[in-house]
């Protein structure tokens, strides 16, 4: 990898770390649902899987969530692996949805938004062991629409503009 996308990559990630580690101080549904957030470091995930490639956009995911765990939750705490598993299977589908050129970068953040709720809560039923847990996902899927929709929009505009200035 060249420097200067090393440089800028490194940079993505920090902003994404940043941006979780303030975001967690401000819960949006934490009596509805606790340790919901808006999910705005994906925006930063979404824009390296647009802008750069599946791979960049994995490596900013699994090293935000593991940043975040050295530096605020706890590495390889309950938290940390909630948050692993969420970004996991979100990334996951993000990149299986990107690659069908269907999906404007909106869908593919509400796919985000709704597999990594979806990954969170397959994690807790494991972890918690009891199947009564999925009956949470309609609620996720609920909250998550709208998350996606906002973090889809900033993503858009943030690329729009990326391509615009260094097009």
């Amino acid at each position: 990898m060249e420097l200067k996308k090393q440089m800028q990559i490194s940079m993505l990630l920090t902003l994404a770390v940043v941006i979780s580690i303030i975001e967690s101080f401000f819960p949006v549904f934490n009596n509805l649902i606790p340790g919901f957030k808006l999910g705005l470091a994906n925006a930063v995930v979404l824009f390296a899987l647009f802008v750069f490639s599946f791979k960049d956009a994995v490596y900013i995911s699994f090293l935000k969530v593991l940043l975040v765990g050295i530096l605020r939750t706890g590495l390889f705490s309950v938290t940390f692996f909630f948050s692993l598993s969420g970004a996991v299977l979100s990334i996951l589908m993000m990149g299986f949805f990107k690659t069908s050129d269907k999906f404007s970068i909106i869908g593919i953040s509400i796919v985000g938004a709704v597999f990594h709720g979806v990954g969170q809560i397959l994690f807790a039923t494991f972890y918690m062991e009891s199947y009564k847990i999925l009956n949470i996902i309609p609620l996720i899927i609920l909250i998550s629409i709208p998350s996606g929709i906002v973090v889809g929009i900033l993503s858009k505009k943030i690329v729009l503009h990326y391509r615009e200035d260094f097009a």
